[in-house]
């Protein structure tokens, strides 16, 4: 029981981790898209993945507006250190949250049946 659930724990691991790397490599998805999905039958795999998703977002948002800020386009400099700042905070949540799942994680490993 206990290498079975070790082995299923190892597997959603890699397939997460897998699935951050490609993310990465990806366009992010619309967020109409993203809101159509059922809360039911929600799994932690999807849960963390959009979690990342709206991270990159937050990330990818602000950047635009700094761009905008830097080219000139825009005069919002507080707004876009806010969303800057907002961007980073979620990233560092999203660490410490990572953090506390791998740790989980290998206690669980490490448990004796």
């Amino acid at each position: 029981m206990a290498t079975n659930l070790g082995l299923m724990i190892h597997a959603d691991r890699s397939q997460l981790l897998g699935e951050m790397a490609k993310l990465g490599q990806s366009a992010p998805a619309p967020i109409a898209a993203q809101e159509e999905a059922p809360a039911a039958g929600h799994s932690f795999s999807q849960s963390m993945m959009s979690a990342v998703r709206d991270v990159d977002q937050q990330n990818r948002l602000a950047a635009e507006k700094m761009t905008e800020v830097d080219s000139g386009q825009s005069d919002d400099l507080v707004g876009a250190m806010l969303m800057s700042q907002e961007a980073s905070l979620s990233f560092s949540m999203l660490m410490q949250v990572r953090n506390k799942v791998v740790g989980a994680v290998d206690d669980l490993i490490k448990m004796q049946l």
